[in-house]
């Protein structure tokens, strides 16, 4: 499908409460009826991109909706504090990723600040404990977390975005313990370690694989998360901001594909404004914007090169990064500085 860029999703748009609105009726139209958010109607899910949905509800005050994406977390939940990393899929998926795993920390604290309910957070916390339990088994000596298990099995590598990922769920997990005065189980060495490896130990990333530091949320997403204090944060965003930062289209996801994705691009807005950098935010998103369907709904990219979207589907999660990059802008709920923590 090709692309015409329309002028009529003008810079307006961006502020529009009720652009954000038609984002999470789809995403409750991707919803089924135990909770789970697939990526599309009837289609896969799987637990991180399900609460990244579940964050955008939130957001909206589609409380009920959201807590019945906890609900099936919990129903879901192995016995291990794990979830397998895809559900409804044709292939076969033993794999129990640890970032997946630890996720649910950021999303239950983010729900907790837009809607305020201790007993909201007492309900899920034997869920949580469990899920980062099965996350903190997999750190290493070196202060790097295992990416994930399968059959029962460690895999002997880590992932730096993973890792981030965890590291901001940690400190979630620590905020929810502290509000609910529940024991705590993530030490102090637990995130200085970890902390400690994203920033000096570059060695225990992709030992096993090719380098994933040709994508872009290897070099955003740290930021997104805290890793670095702002001073690095923003001299890392100026150092590869040309490889990432394609002009009126957005983020890449790859550096070497003319390929610019609609969540990359909310989430590098999230990144930019945890900085402060609110004109170079509303820019990118408004960029993304322009990439609209007719429908009102974002498509997951769109390869310029060809003039095309590809690959032809809608994510729930896309939508879901769009509510909470428009959320930080816009101040539409309470949780509108989460991720400047």
């Amino acid at each position: 499908m090709s692309l015409h860029i329309s002028k009529k999703n003008n810079f307006k748009s961006i502020f529009e409460k009720k652009t954000y609105l038609k984002f999470a009726d789809y995403i409750i139209n991707c919803q089924d009826s135990r909770g789970g958010i697939r990526w599309e109607p009837g289609s896969k899910l799987d637990p991180w991109d399900h609460i990244e949905a579940a964050m955008g509800l939130d957001v909206l005050g589609f409380k009920d909706e959201s807590k019945k994406a906890y609900d099936w977390l919990k129903l879901n939940q192995e016995s291990d504090g794990s979830w397998f990393s895809l559900y409804y899929a044709n292939e076969e998926n033993n794999l129990k990723e640890t970032n997946f795993s630890s996720y649910i920390a950021v999303g239950l604290w983010h729900h907790y600040l837009n809607f305020r309910e201790k007993d909201f957070l007492l309900e899920f916390w034997p869920v949580l404990d469990k899920a980062i339990k099965f996350t903190l088994s997999a750190q290493t000596e070196h202060g790097d977390i295992f990416w994930a298990k399968e059959n029962n099995k460690w895999l002997d590598d880590s992932l730096f975005t993973g890792c981030s990922s965890i590291f901001m769920s940690l400190i979630s997990y620590k905020k929810i313990a502290k509000e609910i005065k529940k024991n705590d189980r993530v030490e102090k060495k637990h995130v200085e370690s970890l902390r400690n490896c994203l920033l000096n130990k570059p060695d225990r990333f992709d030992r096993n694989w090719a380098s994933k530091d040709r994508y872009s949320m290897d070099w955003y997403y740290p930021i997104l998360c805290g890793v670095y204090n702002k001073s690095k944060s923003k001299k890392i965003l100026k150092d590869r901001w040309i490889e990432f930062v394609v002009k009126d289209l957005g983020c890449k996801c790859v550096k070497e594909e003319p390929w610019v994705t609609a969540a990359e691009s909310a989430e590098l807005v999230l990144a930019l404004l945890r900085l402060g950098l609110k004109d170079e935010a509303e820019k990118i998103l408004q960029d993304t914007f322009n990439l609209m369907d007719e429908d009102g709904l974002l498509w997951t990219g769109y390869v310029y090169k060809d003039k095309k979207f590809w690959p032809i589907e809608k994510p729930s999660w896309t939508m879901g990064a769009a509510i909470l990059a428009g959320n930080s802008l816009n101040k539409f709920s309470p949780s509108n500085k989460f991720f400047n923590f």
